[in-house]
């Protein structure tokens, strides 16, 4: 990613160095987990715990959350968001959260897309993944650029969690991905028709710079 492209979305979206914050793709995608989000819900690359938090105050449906990310920094500040504010900055240890005074909203794991989870565990797992491609001589220096980047092609992480996420789901279970122009919308869908999933756009939006999807993914009958 070029210094002017992090700086433009800088300016734009009043990012900081760490943590995601929530953005025009975060109401998004909280929109789609709105309208189609049910039962145990997983939330992969959380960031600040925003759609989490939505998914677990206002989603009827949705009966258990668990957000996660790689990030140490996102996992408190995830954390943080589930106690209220109220959790401290405590070291997000890879074990759910749990509250030492209130029990949380949600729980919070750190881990690799969906690699610590259980198969078969969710109903629903959403994810608004690093996207954006990035000059792969620019070197990712801080857990924002992590956030941001999708490597040269926008899919370094799309494409793994698509061949994985099936593996968490529940019979008849839904994935809801956040897709940008910016990646390549055909070459995701592709993949992801690949892994052995059917797709559906559940809400879309029109920016300046990019058109963004989220995409709901359901196993197709001939999935193993």
């Amino acid at each position: 990613m070029s210094e002017e492209t992090k700086q433009d979305l800088a300016d734009r979206r009043g990012m900081e160095t760490k943590v995601y914050q929530p953005a025009e793709d975060s109401g998004l995608l909280a929109a789609a987990v709105e309208a189609r989000g049910r039962g145990r819900f997983l939330e992969v690359g959380t960031g600040s715990g925003w759609v989490a938090e939505q998914a677990a105050r206002e989603v009827d449906a949705v009966t258990d959350v668990v957000a996660s990310d790689l990030s140490p920094h996102a996992c408190r500040a995830a954390r943080r968001r589930a106690l209220g504010d109220r959790g401290g900055d405590t070291e997000a240890s890879g074990q759910s959260a749990t509250g030492d005074r209130d029990a949380p909203v949600f729980d919070v794991v750190r881990g690799n897309l969906v690699e610590p989870f259980a198969d078969g565990a969710f109903d629903t797992v959403a994810f608004n993944p690093p996207y954006l491609p990035t000059d792969p001589e620019n070197e990712w220096d801080d857990w924002m650029e992590q956030a941001l980047s999708g490597g040269e092609s926008g899919r370094e992480l799309v494409d793994p969690f698509l061949d994985t996420v099936g593996r968490v789901l529940a019979p008849d279970g839904v994935v809801l991905l956040l897709v940008s122009s910016l990646t390549g919308y055909d070459a995701v869908i592709d993949r992801a028709e690949a892994c052995g999933f059917a797709h559906e756009v559940v809400v879309e939006e029109s920016y300046p710079f990019e058109l963004l999807s989220v995409v709901a993914l359901t196993q197709t009958e001939s999935d193993p």
